[in-house]
């Protein structure tokens, strides 16, 4: 199969890890979204959306949305839990990360890293969202080893993705020790150099 992704999106890394902790086989195609290469009429027949990470099976079906190819690639492994309500459990962080994290941590992210702006041109309210959800992690991890108890599963890749990397969106983890601990115990699992 190939993935389409840029490796400096959290999205897309996620994906990857899934693949390379479960040794599935894939060809990375490198997509440059700034260059503007998911707009391409040739991507938008495999993902009309123009997003990575895109998936192209063997087959010519496609899958986008990186906790769906994540879920699906994960399916029957130990990346999900096999109590049900600690897989719904897991499930709730992934929308949780794309609806209440991923926005913020990594919208902040984009603006610095991808798009060269200084701290101080960062919107206020998602500065202030995205510490709420280091809180919110924080919270939870001073509780559990992992985001699901002490079980390592795909909400910790989920949101390991762009909270390592949550600095370069000025987003600093001095305050959330739980947070940190997590992060290094999380790499480690992945075979990830640490992110800082």
């Amino acid at each position: 199969m190939k993935i389409y992704g840029d490796l400096g999106s959290g999205n897309c890394l996620k994906v990857k890890w899934v693949c390379d902790r479960l040794a599935l086989p894939y060809s990375w195609i490198s997509i440059d979204i700034l260059k503007r290469e998911s707009r391409t009429p040739e991507f938008l027949k495999l993902n009309s959306a123009g997003q990575v990470p895109t998936v192209e099976f063997d087959d010519g079906r496609t899958l986008a949305q990186s906790n769906a190819i994540i879920r699906y690639f994960a399916r029957d492994s130990d990346l999900i839990p096999a109590d049900a309500f600690a897989a719904a459990k897991m499930d709730e962080w992934l929308f949780w990360e794309q609806f209440s994290h991923e926005p913020y941590i990594a919208g902040c992210r984009f603006q610095m890293v991808y798009l060269g702006k200084p701290a101080s041109d960062l919107d206020p309210d998602k500065i202030k969202r995205g510490c709420a959800a280091l809180a919110r992690m924080e919270q939870q991890l001073a509780l559990t080893r992992f985001l699901v108890g002490d079980t390592f599963s795909l909400a910790d890749i989920a949101l390991l993705a762009y909270t390592r990397l949550a600095h370069e969106g000025s987003f600093h983890l001095d305050g959330y020790a739980a947070v940190r601990r997590w992060i290094g115990e999380a790499e480690a699992f992945l075979g990830l150099p640490p992110a800082c």
